[in-house]
């Protein structure tokens, strides 16, 4: 959440958008408060018009698999993360090549050699630092691709995240790359994050203004025909926010907890300095006639308090530096446990010197607080008094400082132990809500076979053969094939259109999020059917297309009727008789609960489409549905 990338001057870049949403969507309302997601044709309508942005450049906003082979060498294709970036992507950070070189403007032409730029960690891993990786020749997806350079070893794109990109590659190669719905030249399409440097003497508030202005423009030319659209045009937001530190999409999930936890160990830090004080206290109270004498002697009493607040200081520092040790221990604890199932983590957690600066001024500041009024009190002590005392009770200065700071112990651990109960509380209902679907003895296998360099005619009957393989291994109970499984993370999702009945006002209202499935899906992931019929061998891409519904959406568009039998659709009110519903599981959830608390959801048996990854209008090609499927497995306990 603190640190910039490492990039030369990171204060001066800024993203034209808050980078939250992501992925990609075909519908302005998806980014009507937040627009952060753009074409590549704005793109370059917002970089010929904005010079007040210098090194204005675009993204993908999520990374894509690469099936990547080595040309000339022995072995078959293996998987890496892509990223398509503009041109100018370098150029933007201001970072050179370690070896090679980094793209040019010409390199992003649509008639351009491809060429790709190499991360350091994939080429000193991947290929064990082999100079001759520079200038390869590499098949990327099937297309031949020349590596030209290899970046930094700490420079891992634009985002701080787990398994970082291994390969950049120009945004004019994605046409080539991804054949079957190619985004680069669809106006429609808004898949792009757009980042740029701001130099110190421009204001911001003013480029975004122009920006804003000139998006609306756009879209305006581009699609706003009807009343609909140039009303969301006209309340389209957009803010420049600082990308110093990266698209910043982990700080927002992480950064919640993360001040919620610094405001529990600020708790502890209070509860652990008043019980070191009242432990000073006692210590000062058992040593009043040692402290009586030396008063008596003409000890001062400034050197009798600096005497203590050393002490206290001493103490504090102490603590401090075992602090920073399980601190260092507890962070990469933590790192781990955020990412879960990564290969690579390349965030580094350990403190840094402003970091170990901040925990030194601390630690000296609760040492001097907290042993300043131990150190007065003794201070205070009358010689004759104690002297004359010794050996039996006296009545003790200390005892009023000392019920306050147990007051405050306890005040601040009754406002801990209630925090902390809540959150147990909190995780134990976390733990014992229903999600629609049985986790124990269930598998799920991810696979895209397109890297392997199937062709899309061959794809349905090697799905066919997956499943009844699986299907027939020792063991397993059942077995089926998805887009998505159930908290997949993400889902497609777009406007229900039903049959006979006008859609709402809203958009957002009319949203239902589905998925493509095969027969037996739901006996697999341990879905209830509560009416109806499920997905059976007989649905098939040429006979009638029929869907499944969750009980919230039945209820949502049927609330007084049976919705056996009726009809919906996605690809628009033309389209509301596409699918018959013909059974009503219990509500599953899919994706986040932080994204929807209660999603609607329609599985859809296999047939002429599927839905990109956010929003989308309209179901385009068949191709990558069938290239990106899991297949669940129920196996014997």
């Amino acid at each position: 959440m603190m640190k910039s990338l490492p990039v030369p001057n990171p204060s001066q870049l800024y993203s034209l958008g808050d980078t939250k949403l992501c992925c990609d969507t075909t519908d302005i309302a998806d980014l009507r408060d937040n627009f952060a997601l753009y074409s590549y044709p704005l793109y370059k309508h917002v970089r010929e018009n904005t010079p007040e942005i210098t090194e204005l450049a675009a993204f993908q906003s999520w990374l894509t698999n690469l099936s990547v082979h080595r040309s000339g060498f022995p072995g078959v294709a293996e998987p890496y993360f892509g990223e398509f970036v503009s041109g100018n992507y370098f150029s933007l950070f201001e970072v050179g090549a370690f070896a090679g070189r980094t793209f040019t403007p010409a390199d992003d032409r649509p008639n351009a050699q491809p060429v790709a730029v190499l991360s350091y960690r994939a080429w000193s891993q991947r290929f064990g630092s082999d100079p001759s990786v520079i200038g390869g020749s590499f098949t990327v997806n099937g297309q031949s691709m020349t590596v030209v350079g290899v970046m930094p070893p700490g420079f891992f794109g634009d985002t701080l995240r787990s398994d970082p990109a291994d390969f950049w590659i120009p945004l004019a190669a994605e046409p080539n790359l991804d054949r079957d719905d190619s985004f680069l030249n669809q106006s429609s399409e808004f898949w792009l994050y757009v980042a740029g440097r701001i130099p110190p003497e421009t204001q911001p508030a003013q480029v975004q203004a122009k920006v804003k202005t000139e998006i609306q423009q756009w879209l305006t030319d581009q699609k706003g025909t009807s009343e609909r659209d140039r009303q969301l045009i006209g309340m389209l937001r957009l803010s420049l926010t600082p990308a110093g530190s990266g698209v910043t999409r982990l700080a927002t999930t992480y950064g919640d907890g993360l001040h919620m936890l610094t405001v529990v160990s600020a708790l502890v830090l209070l509860i652990a300095c008043a019980n070191i004080a009242n432990l000073l206290l006692v210590r000062a109270t058992a040593g009043r006639l040692q402290t009586a004498v030396r008063v008596a002697l003409g000890a001062s009493r400034g050197r009798l308090m600096r005497q203590m607040v050393t002490e206290g200081i001493l103490l504090a520092l102490l603590g401090g530096v075992a602090g920073i040790l399980v601190s260092v221990i507890g962070t990469q604890a933590i790192v781990l446990l955020a990412f879960r199932g990564a290969k690579y983590v390349p965030i580094d957690a350990t403190p840094s010197l402003s970091i170990l600066g901040f925990a030194f001024l601390l630690s000296l500041i609760t040492g001097i607080i907290f042993s300043v009024a131990p150190a007065w009190i003794a201070s205070k002590t009358q010689p004759a008094e104690t002297l004359r005392g010794a050996g039996r009770g006296t009545r003790d200065n200390s005892a009023l400082p000392q019920k306050l700071l147990v007051i405050l112990q306890a005040a601040m651990s009754l406002v801990l132990l209630v925090g902390a109960g809540l959150m147990t509380q909190s995780l134990r209902n976390l733990e014992k809500q229903q999600f629609g679907f049985e986790s124990q003895s269930r598998l799920i296998v991810r696979l895209n076979p397109a890297l392997a360099g199937y062709t899309f005619e061959r794809l349905p009957g090697l799905y066919r053969q997956i499943q009844d393989r699986f299907s027939r291994m020792p063991g397993v109970l059942s077995a089926s094939i998805a887009l998505h499984s159930p908290m997949d993370g993400w889902n497609w999702n777009g406007q229900v259109w039903i049959q006979g009945r006008q859609p709402e006002l809203n958009t957002h209202d009319d949203n239902a999020i589905y998925d493509f499935v095969s027969a037996h899906y739901f006996e697999t992931i341990g879905t209830h059917l509560l009416r109806g019929r499920a997905f059976e061998e007989r649905d098939t891409p040429s006979s009638r297309h029929v869907a499944v519904v969750n009980d919230v959406l039945a209820h949502k568009y049927f609330p007084n009727e049976d919705s056996i039998g009726k009809h919906l659709g996605f690809n628009g009110v033309g389209h509301g008789g596409d699918y018959e519903i013909v059974g009503v599981v219990e509500n599953t959830k899919y994706v986040d609960p932080k994204i929807a608390a209660d999603p609607h959801g329609v599985p859809a048996s296999p047939s002429d489409g599927y839905v990109r990854r956010r929003h989308r209008k309209r179901l385009p090609k068949l191709g990558k549905l069938h290239r990106r499927y899991s297949i669940a497995c129920r196996r014997a306990p």
